[in-house]
Parts: structure tokens; sequence; C-alpha cells
């Protein structure tokens, strides 16, 4: 079956301007990582609001993912995703914790994106 079969059999859905929206989302998120990245090394003023700049622009990024693909929370990388909210959430609250769950989300982040997509992808339920 080709991909594109494979994308309309599972009812995938995609908008002119998408992929450029989520890029945009992106940036702002790797913003709020470089601004947390500060306040939680190098205890610098401002977690709370780079934890908002992190937390809004994911949810924009999974609202815009969760749309286009309505396995999205099925999958184990919206399950994952969804961990990581929470995760970063209580870093912004909990300020005890910050460096640990810091390198804990960061490593896990980055395991999860790059992980094969047969991971990724995997339905979990």
């Amino acid at each position: 079956m080709a991909r594109h079969e494979r994308d309309e059999e599972q009812g995938r859905r995609d908008f002119r301007g998408r992929s450029l929206l989520i890029n945009l989302l992106r940036v702002f998120h790797i913003v709020g990582l470089a601004g947390i990245s500060a306040a939680v090394l190098a205890g610098a003023a401002g977690a709370e609001q780079w934890g908002g700049v992190m937390l809004a622009s994911g949810i924009g990024i999974i609202a815009l993912d969760a749309w286009a693909n309505p396995l999205y929370f099925r999958q184990a990388k919206g399950i994952g995703t969804l961990l990581k909210i929470a995760l970063v959430a209580l870093m912004v609250v909990w300020e005890g914790g910050r460096q640990p769950l810091f390198w804990f989300v960061l490593a896990f982040s980055v395991a999860l994106s790059h992980a094969p997509g047969r991971i990724r992808h995997r339905q979990l339920f």
C-alpha cells in the first residue's frame, strides 16, 4: 500500500501552511527551551515565563499534530508528548526538582523525537 493511501486510510488531514505554522511554533518552543535552560542551569530568573512559552508552543504543536492525525493520542509520540507537558509543568512549579526533571525531559524528548517511526507511531491502545 502506498504511503498516501495509508495516510488517507488513517483519516489524516492537512491544510495549506500547516507545516510552516508548526515550524514557527517549534522556533518558539526552542526559544522557551533556551530560556528555561538558563533558568534551571544558571539560576536565571523567568522559569515560569519560559516554561509558559514552551507550554503554549507545545500545546499548539500538539493541537495541530492531533488534528492532522486522529490516532495521535493513541500512539507513543502522543502519549510521550502528554507526559512531557506534565513534566514541564511540574518543573516550573517544583523548584527543587528542576534540574533532574530538566535533564530527564531533555533526554526523553530527544529519544522520542529521534526514535524510528515504527516506535514513534506505534499504537499503544
